[in-house]
């Protein structure tokens, strides 16, 4: 049950963000954001395979929501309860969304793009390249990093050394993402993709009862707010 995040279809993991932002605008009292921010919580952690990302996004938008609450606070006549309800509601628009495009595949993402949704070939097959390009960024970094070590080429502790490493890093990394854009172009030019008028798919983009499942939950967490806003009203 922990791995569902990563068997459903990319499109139900969009689909959990998007609901969560519909519903975020729902959220106007303590209880209500309480209640849902409590069940995302209780959601990550039966569905979640680990809690390192999840708790990485936490902080993130944690720290987003807490300069909400202050300035709110400070700017809204000092209350309390109403600086802690927008800062929750930021907390639920942004952490869900952002756990889940963590486990998104972006080859998949295109397959569900193109057969589900019915968007234009061309553009989903270019915005698929680019987004594996993208996600190769960080093991890119890892074997540089590694690839320097091994040569005896380590910053240290000193602030100016380790400011010209990032640096010299950074012009690297540069570097081999123009190499692999220049493979990439070669590539698609020679599998006809500026000419080509029909495309096939490498995956089938089937939906199976998980999917249907995952679809429901996203609805579900997303309405919470909504209807506990109708409820008390």
């Amino acid at each position: 049950m922990r791995a569902w995040v990563t068997r459903v279809n990319p499109l139900v993991l969009l689909a959990v963000g998007a609901c969560s932002l519909i519903g975020s605008f729902a959220i106007r009292s303590l209880p209500t954001a309480l209640t849902a921010v409590g069940a995302y919580a209780v959601a990550a952690l039966l569905l979640l395979p680990t809690w390192r990302y999840p708790l990485l996004c936490l902080a993130f938008s944690g720290f987003a929501a807490a300069t909400i609450v202050y300035s709110t606070w400070r700017l809204g006549g000092q209350d309390t309860e109403t600086a802690v309800v927008a800062g929750l509601r930021i907390l639920v628009l942004a952490w869900p969304g952002s756990v889940v495009v963590g486990f998104l595949d972006p080859g998949r993402l295109g397959d569900y793009a193109a057969q589900t949704l019915r968007l234009p070939a061309r553009p989903v097959a270019a915005f698929s390249a680019a987004l594996q390009r993208f996600a190769g960024f960080a093991q890119t970094w890892t074997d540089l990093e590694r690839t320097r070590r091994a040569r005896g080429v380590a910053p240290g502790r000193n602030p100016v050394a380790m400011t010209r490493y990032s640096g010299s890093m950074g012009f690297a990394l540069l570097v081999q993402a123009l190499r692999g854009a220049s493979s990439s172009s070669i590539a698609m030019d020679a599998r006809g993709f500026a000419s080509a008028r029909t495309r096939t798919w490498a995956e089938p983009a089937t939906w199976t009862r998980l999917d249907l499942a995952g679809l429901t939950l996203a609805a579900v967490l997303g309405a919470l707010p909504i209807v506990l806003y109708a409820l008390g009203s």
